[in-house]
C-alpha cells in the first residue's frame, strides 16, 4: 500500500525547512525512527553533505533521524531496508540522471509500492509521476530516460504560478508550457501551488492545503480543483 506526501515546496516564504509540513510529517512517519533522505537533486549545487545536514535539523523537530543515501556503499540496500525514505528539491534532471546511474530507479519504486512511507518536495514530488516532462527545470544534464517512478497516474507541475496580468513580463506562463507539453503528450497534469500537498495512500490521491490546485487534460479545459478532492479517477 502506497503511503506518501507529494508537496509542491519544502520551503513556504519566509518559514523554515518544512515546517509548515512538520505535523503531517509527524503522522506520515511516526513507524519511522530513522529516514533515508537521497540528497541528488542538489539545490543550487550544494554538496550532498550540505543538503543531508539541512533536513537532519528539521527532521529532528519531530524526533527523526536522517542519513543520506550517499553514505551507504550499497544504494539498493538501503532502499530496500529503509523505513521512511524523503526527496527534496533541486534539479529534476540531475537528480533523474543519479537514480539511474546508481540504478535505484526500480529499486525506489519497489519499495514504496511496498508500503515504505515516502515524502516528495519539488524535484522529489517531480519523479513520483508518470514522466519528468512538466519540471521546471533547466536540463543541465542529460538523463537516460524522462520516464520516472509512474506512482501516479499523471504528471506534476510544482510551485504551479497563475499568470500575473500586471505583469509586463513576456515570457510563457506556466499554462502555456504545459499546452505545449499536451500537443504531443496525453499524460494528465496537474499544477500544484505552494503550500499544497498530495496525500497518498494505496489509491486514494487527496489535495492537501487550503489552495485549489490547476488540472491540464489534453484537449479540455484546464479545471480548479478543490481542497480534499480525491485525484484517483486520473489512473481510471
Amino acid at each position: 500500500m502506497k503511503k506518501m506526501i507529494i508537496a509542491s515546496t519544502s520551503t513556504l516564504h519566509g518559514g523554515d525547512y518544512l515546517a509548515y509540513l512538520l505535523p503531517s510529517l509527524e503522522n506520515h512517519f511516526k513507524e519511522c525512527t530513522e529516514i533515508l533522505f537521497i540528497p541528488y537533486a542538489r539545490p543550487g549545487g550544494i554538496s550532498h553533505e550540505a543538503y543531508t545536514a539541512t533536513v537532519v535539523s528539521a527532521f529532528a523537530k519531530i524526533n527523526k533521524t536522517v542519513k543520506g543515501l550517499h553514505e551507504f556503499e550499497n544504494p539498493i540496500e538501503a532502499i530496500q531496508k529503509a523505513l521512511g525514505i524523503f526527496i527534496g528539491g533541486g534539479n529534476t534532471f540531475l537528480l533523474v540522471t543519479q537514480l539511474y546511474q546508481n540504478n535505484v530507479m526500480e529499486a525506489l519504486t519497489n519499495a514504496i509500492e511496498s508500503g515504505t512511507p515516502y515524502l516528495g518536495s519539488s524535484a522529489g514530488s517531480n519523479i513520483a509521476g508518470v514522466s519528468m516532462q512538466t519540471t521546471n527545470d533547466m536540463p543541465i544534464i542529460y538523463p537516460p530516460s524522462f520516464k520516472t517512478l509512474g506512482l501516479l497516474p499523471f504528471n506534476l507541475n510544482p510551485h504551479y504560478l497563475d499568470a500575473d496580468l500586471q505583469s509586463k513580463h513576456m515570457g510563457e506562463t506556466r499554462e502555456t508550457r504545459i499546452k505545449e507539453f499536451h500537443a504531443f503528450n496525453s499524460t494528465p497534469v496537474l499544477g500544484l501551488r505552494e503550500g499544497s500537498w498530495l496525500e497518498v495512500k494505496d489509491e486514494k490521491i487527496l489535495l492537501k492545503g487550503n489552495l485549489t490546485a490547476r488540472l491540464f487534460i489534453q484537449n479540455q479545459t484546464p479545471e480548479e480543483l478543490q481542497p480534499e478532492t480525491d485525484l484517483a479517477f486520473l489512473g481510471k
